[in-house]
């Protein structure tokens, strides 16, 4: 049975990921190979985006393309091997179609508090809450490690947003989610400019650091960070 969203729940993978008569699309392929070694009736791609700046959440989608929507995906790759304007071309034809996904965040209090690997599983399982249910699915995960605590068969890719259709459509709605969400926070805590560097710790964040202290996006268990909060006072 496949649904009008294009889940198969049947047990059974849908033929079309065995249509040998489809042309040829590397990453578009990469999953159908999978499903196929898998027997799996549906691949749900997770990436992430902000794992290693100073300020701002972790960022996490999980993604499935339904199996006809594939093909016109071919452009379709690896978010930092995207234009801005090219990621924000795909975010739009990927949220404004069939093509089902989840968001999770993972805040800078939480990055803190569990370190950044953990935090980032966290919004992983956050973001694959909607698929955890889909009988004979399995995750893929970007990366050497599959996500602590998500329910659902996993299978770790790495270079996957560089192979893998579903992983790579992942890493460009997170990744511009992210970046959005950067430049609201902007608004929010002026004088950092986080809207151009998105909180990685470029010269001119460092020296805004220095000048104006951490704010509460802030990662403090970063070591650039906390040593700033630490530094000794210049004496009078």
């Amino acid at each position: 049975m496949l649904l009008a969203n294009g889940l198969s729940l049947s047990g059974t993978p849908s033929n079309y990921w065995y249509n040998n008569n489809m042309q040829t699309l590397p990453l578009f392929d990469f999953d159908k190979t999978q499903a196929r070694n898998l027997e799996a009736t549906s691949l749900i791609g997770i990436d992430e985006a902000g794992r290693g700046p100073l300020a701002g959440p972790v960022v996490a989608c999980a993604c499935y393309i339904p199996d006809e929507l594939g093909p016109s995906f071919a452009d379709v790759n690896d978010s930092k091997k995207l234009t801005a304007a090219k990621r924000n071309e795909l975010f739009e034809r990927l949220t404004h179609s069939e093509v089902l996904y989840g968001v999770g965040f993972a805040t800078a209090a939480e990055i803190d508090q569990l370190n950044i690997l953990q935090a980032t599983f966290l919004a992983m399982r956050r973001a694959a809450q909607k698929f955890v249910k889909i009988p004979q699915a399995v995750a893929l995960i970007d990366g050497p490690y599959t996500a602590a605590g998500l329910e659902m068969r996993q299978q770790a890719v790495v270079d996957g947003d560089a192979k893998s259709l579903v992983i790579a459509a992942a890493s460009i709605i997170a990744k511009v989610t992210r970046d959005r969400y950067m430049a609201e926070l902007d608004k929010i805590y002026p004088g950092y400019n986080f809207a151009g560097h998105k909180g990685y710790g470029t010269p001119k964040h460092m020296q805004a650091l220095k000048a104006l202290g951490p704010c509460k996006e802030h990662r403090t268990s970063f070591a650039p960070v906390r040593n700033i909060l630490h530094a000794p006072a210049l004496p009078l």
